[in-house]
């Protein structure tokens, strides 16, 4: 029976590809063509740009042997920022991809990424794990079916990654509650949702975000966060919607930057460090001053 598609599996940071390949057998049966590189351990420490060409002369060598086939995409962590990133450089693929899969990617940036190399100035990896890349997978998943899968053990993160930055504009979107970032690689579950992606189930609705969501992620230095402080933040300021901006600041300094709805849910969580926290209150006391000019007050 001949081949219908070519599915790419693509590991991420400290990792080999042999829970991916798992994964990519279980989604494949047999009238698939694999693509599941396996990229150099230690270079998944250094810097992004190497594996993103790697995965690129592949993808190109492999598109380029069978023309006619379909696409589809999964990549777990980093993976799926590496196939972001590849995706961006060839947007003739895209009417070709038929499923996008992103497991556990820090779209919005991972926080560690961030803690690790404050002012981006490239400290191994760690800077481009920190980078905000959700503008580039929102354009993406407008023109392609794309699914975000995160993983949930503590309220909001996988125990490496936060549910807020696997977030993405326009993606279908589903939360995994009990699966760690690890086990999201092959769980049954994760699986068992990318089945039901691919057969044409409605998981969720698009993913359309708050208004004042994209203006809090605008703020230099905001990084997503997870939602573990909520209840202790204090109300700042009400709209006229009945969101609130709710503030929280660590025994560190750290100010966190929470939004609630009108029925007091967390709608978004971020922090900034030190040396954003001028910017911070300045861009808050503009969304404030914006808000009262429009209600009128």
């Amino acid at each position: 029976m001949p081949e219908n598609f070519i599915l790419f599996a693509q590991h991420g940071w400290a990792d080999t590809n042999q829970a991916m390949m798992t994964l990519a057998e279980q989604l494949a049966g047999e009238n698939a063509q694999i693509v599941a590189p396996c990229l150099n351990y230690a270079m998944t420490w250094l810097r992004m740009a190497p594996l993103i060409d790697q995965v690129d002369a592949l993808a190109t060598a492999t598109l380029a042997r069978q023309p006619e086939l379909p696409l589809r995409i999964v990549g777990h962590s980093m993976g799926g920022l590496i196939w972001l990133e590849v995706l961006s450089r060839h947007p003739e693929w895209w009417q070709r991809v038929e499923f996008l899969v992103l497991v556990g990617s820090p779209v919005g940036g991972a926080d560690l990424g961030r803690l690790l190399d404050p002012l981006q100035v490239g400290v191994g990896v760690a800077a481009d794990l920190g980078r905000d890349r959700r503008s580039l997978a929102a354009r993406i998943a407008a023109a392609v079916n794309t699914l975000a899968i995160a993983g949930d053990v503590d309220g909001g993160s996988d125990g490496t990654i936060t549910v807020e930055s696997t977030r993405v504009p326009y993606a279908q979107f589903v939360c995994l509650g009990g699966i760690n970032h690890a086990a999201l690689r092959c769980h049954p579950r994760v699986v068992e949702q990318i089945q039901q992606f691919w057969g044409g189930s409605r998981l969720s609705e698009p993913m359309v975000s708050h208004p004042l969501v994209e203006d809090l992620r605008r703020i230099p230095g905001m990084t997503d966060a997870h939602r573990r402080d909520f209840a202790r933040a204090a109300p700042w300021h009400t709209f006229s919607d009945g969101s609130s901006l709710r503030l929280w600041r660590s025994p560190l300094g750290i100010y966190h930057v929470f939004l609630a709805s009108a029925a007091g849910d967390c709608l978004y969580s971020g922090y900034v460090g030190w040396m954003h926290t001028g910017e911070m209150w300045s861009a808050l006391k503009g969304l404030r001053a914006d808000a009262q000019l429009a209600e009128g007050g």
